[in-house]
């Protein structure tokens, strides 16, 4: 599945490169979010799920932007590193989340360099790990492949561009302790909620 997903997108991101009037360039910067709560599988070992703080994380990666008439197609791949802490009581646990963003959004420009974009982002899940617990791993999430959405305002300046977005998920994605089977496991949800504040550098040299 995540093999199946990797190639579609990519295939979409190939075919906007093709056309007039394309840009392309390099982004990154940081995330302000976390991914959601954390439950254990027998009530009693934690009074409630425990929703997770957010933690700075980062992004880094690739842009293309294919403009028509008024309005752009933007796909990106985007390498992200997201952080979440749970603590409650005795429990202190930190969430580290690694994925690949493959965003495909549709932009509008406003008002001189102001612009707006939205759309669909697919994520492939690169790897998870639960800190803190001892003795305690975390399995793969259940989904590697998922679909989420993206939508903020941009500002173009030359070929330096500034960005802010939230990210959401359209789909539940709980990873599993390994000691799952014994009854005292804990469920960590992924889906990952965010802020992504971005710079981006057009390197084709063409307006963005």
């Amino acid at each position: 599945m995540k093999k199946l997903g990797i190639v579609l997108v990519l295939s979409m991101m190939s075919i906007t490169m093709y056309g007039q009037s394309t840009s392309f360039g390099i982004k990154g910067g940081l995330n302000f979010g976390s991914t959601g709560d954390i439950s254990a599988v027998v009530s009693g070992i934690l009074d409630n799920p425990i929703d997770g703080d957010g933690r700075i994380g980062y992004h880094a990666g690739v842009y293309a932007q294919l403009k028509f008439a008024g309005i752009f197609i933007q796909p990106e791949l985007v390498f992200t590193r997201l952080n979440t802490e749970f603590e409650q009581d005795s429990l202190e646990a930190d969430y580290n989340f690694s994925k690949l963003d493959i965003p495909i959004l549709l932009g509008f420009k406003l008002v001189g360099p102001l612009n707006v974009k939205v759309g669909p982002a697919f994520q492939v899940v690169l790897n998870n790990e639960l800190e803190g617990l001892d003795d305690i791993d975390i399995r793969d999430p259940e989904n590697t492949f998922t679909v989420g959405f993206q939508a903020g305002v941009g500002v173009q300046l030359g070929r330096l561009g500034l960005d802010a977005r939230y990210e959401g998920s359209f789909q539940d994605n709980d990873a599993l302790s390994d000691n799952i089977e014994d009854g005292f496991g804990f469920v960590v949800d992924s889906r990952p909620s965010q802020v992504i504040l971005s710079i981006s550098y057009n390197l084709s040299g063409g307006d963005n």
